[in-house]
């Protein structure tokens, strides 16, 4: 089962920061999962569309120019990484799952992507494009067919593949809540990967290998190879 930090060793380090990231990859994970927002000044790795909860100041991310940004404190003297910066923590070999949580243009947007990556030590194969936002998905896919794409969704619909199918996704991404043995079943018999989030606690990690899921979404990574490995 391959395990992915959930916005990094989020449980032992400021979640979405490098050192979190450096921190999962110390601690021996697949991967690593994070949010980022097209800003005017390009890609950022952030969560929330407000500042508050992390950098304990008012204000909207995208409203906030990046000279600023750029110098916030969010947790433990950590500031707001770029793509760049966050890409460049990924050793070779490791995977990353860059969650989209806001863009502005799906063109600039795939070229700041697949500049970030060229320039990093990530393999193009090891990146995995997921987001809620369906739409911006196909777009993406329409002008980089070969990207991996995770179709990222928080039920077990009726049709359960309908979306992966339309978007020729890599995998199913499917929170922990309403995820069930048949689910995995039938996304695996239809030739896709399932990956659940957010999964911190042994028995559901056991259950979840039971059932055959590839993979898995962690806040706490050391505690899953533990049970895992």
């Amino acid at each position: 089962m391959r395990i992915f930090a959930h916005r990094g060793a989020s449980k032992a380090a400021p979640e979405n920061t490098l050192k979190a990231f450096h921190l999962a990859f110390e601690q021996g994970a697949d991967g690593i999962e994070f949010d980022t927002y097209q800003h005017d000044s390009g890609i950022i790795v952030f969560h929330d569309r407000l500042l508050l909860r992390r950098a304990r100041t008012p204000g909207y991310l995208l409203d906030t120019p990046w000279s600023t940004l750029r110098h916030l404190d969010i947790g433990e003297g950590e500031c707001i990484p770029t793509l760049d910066s966050t890409l460049a923590t990924v050793p070779k070999g490791r995977w990353c799952n860059i969650e989209i949580k806001h863009l502005q243009c799906i063109d600039s947007w795939v070229t700041q992507t697949k500049q970030a990556i060229a320039q990093s030590a990530v393999a193009e194969e090891q990146v995995l494009i997921s987001s809620f936002n369906h739409h911006w998905l196909a777009g993406i896919v329409a002008r980089w067919p070969e990207v991996k794409i995770g179709a990222l969704t928080a039920s077990f619909e009726l049709d359960c593949t309908a979306s992966a199918r339309a978007l020729n996704a890599y995998s199913v991404n499917i929170a922990l809540d309403a995820v069930e043995k048949n689910f995995v079943e039938e996304v695996r018999s239809q030739g896709f990967e399932v990956y659940v989030y957010t999964v911190d606690e042994p028995r559901d990690m056991q259950q979840l290998a039971a059932w055959g899921v590839t993979g898995i979404f962690t806040n706490v990574p050391n505690k899953a190879i533990e049970v895992l490995r």
